[in-house]
């Protein structure tokens, strides 16, 4: 019993591999919107205010994956939730800054 639970276990996908994995869909979903952006030529105002409502499924996922990473160290809802947020807007201020040093220059992300 125990050897099967421990195997279980091992099996089990580690909470950090799904905030890593989620992390890196989140991201790459936010630089292909700045692309996008920057070729359409938005305003940094308005990207600033769109970054908010774009890669819900990703933010989504990576919210419940910090969160469950959180909740699996020992923190409480409200702790790994605020951790959780506090992450989705470090991004996305992190974001709206390489957002308007684009613009500002007239480039774009590499690839």
């Amino acid at each position: 019993m125990l050897f099967t639970t421990i195997l279980l276990a091992a099996m089990a996908p580690a909470p950090t591999g799904a905030v890593d994995t989620t992390r890196a869909a989140f991201t790459k979903c936010l630089r292909d919107h700045v692309k996008k952006s920057l070729e359409a030529k938005m305003p940094a105002g308005e990207f600033e205010v769109a970054v908010k409502s774009i890669c819900n499924d990703e933010r989504a996922a990576f919210r419940g994956a910090v969160i469950a990473f959180g909740r699996s160290g020992g923190d409480s809802e409200k702790v790994a939730s605020e951790d959780a947020d506090m992450q989705i807007d470090d991004y996305h201020a992190n974001f709206v800054d390489k957002y308007k040093d684009y613009a500002d220059t007239n480039t774009l992300p590499g690839d």
